[in-house]
């Protein structure tokens, strides 16, 4: 599949901190990019970078295989983007604002904004003003504009910011919507990380401004489905072991000497056998469940992957 986006060592330094360091990505068309990271990891800053409204003190990147100020200028005409707080006219209805914003992008014929405000729910509320929006509301509104001019690629800051559950279910199925039928490449950063689950084909986790993993859903599910967990007295020996013997390279090394298992092909019994047999002690052993908010927080924790 085509890469639409390619970042090399991007990097966003301020007077008093480094908010990305060194980031490298790739997506490829018709994916659902789920950037993962807590507050300060660098997912606005990436964002905001990617769609031009900061620039890089550092890297490169291209849209749709074009490089340079110009060119991308021309490629963000293909783009949509809702990025920290929608920003739109308090004293203008709902309508009105989106028919501001149609006029702004020259996207022609006022159909547009009809059809694009009875797909995420608000043509039966087009006459309130901006300010008197709820949160939720905004965020559909804002999502709403993004979407003006049917854009190819699409960038979510926190969209199901605000929003109740019942709107968070109707945005993840919106958005699987657009992804499905108008092949619309969707980056979404979110600190809902189970939502994300519903949602991301692929993941990027990010933690103090560094690109920490970038996995698909397929290989991530594999790995928080049910693992074992051993603490053993000896973790290097016995991950070289593991691989040596076992031929087993999928498993997670903590700090502590936890070693985390995925994708077991054998029983428990021939993990903890590995280590009696090889004079390792083991100190503790359980069957668990990984969620993407344990397998981010290991990552974070300086867990390494095999």
């Amino acid at each position: 599949m085509e890469n639409i986006i390619e970042a090399k060592g991007l990097t966003k330094k301020y007077p008093k901190c480094t908010a990305l360091q060194n980031v490298s990505l790739e997506i490829k068309r018709g994916e659902i990019y789920g950037l993962v990271g807590a507050n300060g990891a660098g997912k606005t800053t990436l964002l905001k970078i990617l769609v031009g409204q900061i620039f890089s003190t550092d890297g490169e990147f291209a849209l749709f295989g074009t490089h340079g100020k110009k060119e991308l200028e021309n490629q963000r005409k293909r783009l949509g983007a809702l990025i920290e707080n929608p920003g739109f006219y308090p004293q203008l209805t709902i309508e009105q604002n989106m028919e501001f914003y149609r006029l702004q992008k020259g996207v022609p014929g006022k159909q547009i904004v009809e059809d694009t405000l009875k797909t995420v729910g608000l043509w039966e509320v087009r006459n309130k003003k901006g300010k008197t929006l709820s949160l939720g509301m905004k965020q559909r509104l804002g999502l709403a504009i993004a979407l003006l001019g049917e854009p190819e690629l699409l960038f979510l800051d926190e969209p199901a910011n605000g929003l109740d559950p019942a709107g968070i279910i109707e945005m993840r199925n919106l958005l699987k919507k657009l992804n499905r039928e108008k092949n619309i490449t969707i980056v979404i950063s979110s600190h809902i990380l189970s939502e994300l689950e519903h949602l991301a084909t692929v993941y990027g986790f990010l933690d103090k401004g560094k690109m920490l993993e970038q996995i698909s859903a397929k290989a991530l599910h594999e790995k928080c489905g049910d693992y074992l967990e051993i603490k053993v007295t000896d973790a290097a020996k016995y991950t070289m072991l593991l691989e040596k013997q076992l031929q087993h390279t999928s498993y997670l090394v903590l700090e502590d000497g936890m070693v985390q298992i995925f994708d077991m092909k054998k029983d428990r019994e021939t993990y903890s056998a590995l280590a009696g047999e090889n004079g390792i002690g083991i100190l503790a052993m359980n069957m668990k469940q990984n969620s993407l908010e344990d397998y981010y927080m290991n990552l974070t924790k300086g867990g390494l992957l095999g």
